[in-house]
């Protein structure tokens, strides 16, 4: 019956990339003060400074950022597998195409909002906007001393004053959305809002403020080793599979194992999809796979739950409602697979609601029924040896909600047709 998963997952391309400017210069130090707690290769939640900088850019929409720095083959193996150029300070002009300019010293992490946001923010030409001594972007109309810029900025002047001189107009702003990391301090404010930012806006109740926190306290300590969020979907899915055969048995005991095992499920399939934003590995397949392995776990789970209440009445007809509840999960999962996320070939999430609007009434409570509260409940029921009476519900409930499913999506199909 329950059809999101926690998490969603993107595309391998989340946002079109601009192959002509605007582009983002990331200003690597000169000389590595050892001493310093924080430098470029620190590692944020299991990927250096630098090599986040560079992949937030790049999905914020940076086709090809560059790394100014003065020993360029010193930095290879950070930039390896993305699209970013690393290039001493006398050859940035030759390179840089025409448009938007976005320099950052590398001991600042941007989010992706703020750097979507002056990919389209109207600047005037040469008014360069300057953050603080560590963030300046500006629209030049002529050519400017870049060189003279990045070496002012290497030497460790900041960004403040490197435009002086250079015939443009400096504005200090002030904006949201960029994080200056000299301590460990500053390193753990903004790991704790990068951890914040996997918490989606459509998050059941629950899932906001019991199983998110526990998952994202496990995500932030196993993002720095070799899990791959594709791994950690099968561990859920086992935990899950693991769990199912307790509600075979009728007494309380083993219902609540059973129970508290589909629980921690839940809790560690938001893991996957944590994982994969955090490393910037989110593909297509890792969605497709977190799906369908929820859904083998709800009919695994009420599969176990018909043939346990069947058993333990010495009946056969609680079997049929097993099967109402699987036949009603199948059509639905499989029928949301097919309406919205089989033919989705764009770019941007790749799931993220049973319907693909939720502007009414029906189809916003549609969308929230498809979340994995309902768990608690099961646990409740189960603490009382009453795991039945969930398959009982579930067994009415899925198939009526699919046929909701179905009719809504006939009538959103209408509405587009009378629009267009």
């Amino acid at each position: 019956m329950t059809l999101l998963s926690n998490e969603t997952a993107v595309s391998d391309y989340p946002v079109p990339v601009r192959r002509n400017g605007p582009t983002l210069i990331v200003v690597f130090p000169q000389e590595q003060d050892h001493e310093k707690p924080i430098s470029p290769m620190t590692v944020v939640l299991g990927l250096s400074l630098l090599r986040r900088v560079i992949l937030t850019a790049q999905r914020a929409g940076f086709s090809t950022p560059f790394v100014a720095t003065s020993d360029p083959s010193g930095i290879k193996q950070i930039l390896d597998g993305t699209s970013a150029i690393a290039i001493s300070p006398s050859d940035v002009s030759t390179h840089l195409p025409q448009g938007r300019i976005v320099l950052l010293t590398s001991n600042v992490l941007p989010t992706q909002q703020f750097l979507r946001q002056l990919l389209d923010q109207p600047l005037q030409p040469d008014r360069v906007s300057v953050c603080g001594n560590v963030a300046a972007w500006v629209e030049p109309s002529r050519s400017l001393d870049w060189s003279s810029v990045l070496q002012h900025v290497l030497r460790g002047h900041g960004l403040g004053g490197a435009f002086v001189g250079a015939n443009a107009t400096i504005v200090e702003e002030k904006v949201d959305g960029l994080f200056i990391l000299k301590t460990m301090k500053d390193q753990r404010v903004a790991e704790r809002h990068l951890l914040r930012g996997l918490i989606k806006d459509t998050e059941a109740f629950m899932s906001r403020h019991f199983e998110r926190p526990m998952s994202l306290a496990i995500t932030r300590r196993l993002v720095s080793r070799a899990i791959t969020p594709n791994a950690m979907t099968t561990v859920s899915v086992g935990i899950g599979l693991l769990g199912s055969p307790f509600f075979l048995s009728s007494y309380w005991g083993y219902q609540l194992v059973g129970a508290l095992l589909f629980l921690a499920h839940s809790i560690l399939d938001g893991c996957d999809g944590e994982l994969a934003r955090l490393r910037f590995e989110e593909s297509r397949w890792g969605g497709i796979l977190d799906f369908w392995g929820d859904n083998v776990v709800h009919v695994a789970v009420f599969a176990c739950m018909g043939i346990g209440w069947s058993l333990s009445v010495g009946e056969a007809w609680p079997l049929c409602l097993g099967v109402l509840a699987i036949l009603g999960t199948i059509c639905s999962a499989g029928f949301v697979y097919w309406h919205t996320m089989r033919g989705e070939k764009s770019t941007g999430p790749l799931f993220t609601s049973v319907v693909r609007s939720t502007t009414s009434r029906l189809s916003h409570l549609m969308d929230s029924l498809g979340r994995r509260d309902f768990i608690y409940l099961v646990v409740i029921l189960s603490a009382f040896g009453k795991a039945s009476w969930f398959l009982a519900l579930t067994a009415i409930g899925s198939p009526i909600y699919f046929i909701i499913l179905v009719w809504l999506a006939r009538t959103e199909g209408r509405n587009r047709g009378e629009q267009s």
